[in-house]
């Protein structure tokens, strides 16, 4: 019943952002943008906050233009989720391209304004000098096997893991039956194994001296 209430309110409220209630996108932004920024945060192991909510302000402006084209067949957050993968994949690429030009990457400033949406609190990645080093280091391996990947494995890992949806989600999003979604998640996971293995075998985490 409270599932039933809970999209029935955001259905009200994704209708009334569309016949431009400004106090409807006010909500929408509230109840979404935290979530958008922790999945965004997970699927980039270098993203910085001020890369976070760039990405996030991307996301939004998408949403904003082309929130008539979701037609509620699966949840709005799921919706969101798919956009908010491809632009971190976008801004991943143009962080890669513009190291191996020898350029810069533009930081948008902190979002402390109401006007831009609420600020971020990504959790930290940060134990420890030591763990932070392995961390680091085996994030960017994952993510560098995830890109060997392609689509639409990657999308499917990426939105089970990172967004957490459930295999009924996961098939309204990509408009599979239950047994394709697990099917096809099998042989994603398998396929995302053998190009690990040797990655991973080949991996060298730098050691610390002993204090011992």
């Amino acid at each position: 019943m409270l599932l039933k209430m809970s999209w029935d309110l955001e259905t009200e409220m994704i209708s009334r952002c569309c016949k431009g209630d400004s106090s409807a996108w006010d909500e929408l932004f509230d109840r979404h943008y935290a979530s958008a920024g922790r999945f965004v945060f997970q699927l980039g192991y270098n993203f910085t906050q001020e890369d976070v909510e760039e990405i996030c302000q991307e996301v939004f402006l998408s949403v904003i233009r082309s929130l008539d084209s979701f037609h509620g067949n699966s949840q709005f957050q799921t919706w969101l989720f798919r956009i908010a993968a491809n632009k971190a994949r976008d801004y991943r690429q143009k962080q890669q391209a513009a190291k191996r030009g020898g350029g810069q990457v533009t930081l948008s400033l902190n979002a402390d304004g109401p006007e831009e949406g609420p600020t971020l609190d990504p959790p930290s990645r940060a134990p420890g000098p030591d763990d932070t080093l392995m961390t680091t280091e085996r994030m960017a391996l994952l993510h560098g096997t995830l890109e060997k990947l392609g689509e639409p494995c990657r999308e499917i890992i990426e939105l089970r893991y990172f967004a957490e949806l459930s295999y009924e989600e996961l098939g309204q999003t990509l408009e599979l039956n239950p047994k394709t979604v697990s099917s096809r998640l099998s042989k994603c996971l398998d396929h995302l194994e053998e190009i690990a293995r040797p990655v991973f075998s080949r991996e060298k985490i730098p050691t610390t001296p002993s204090n011992g």
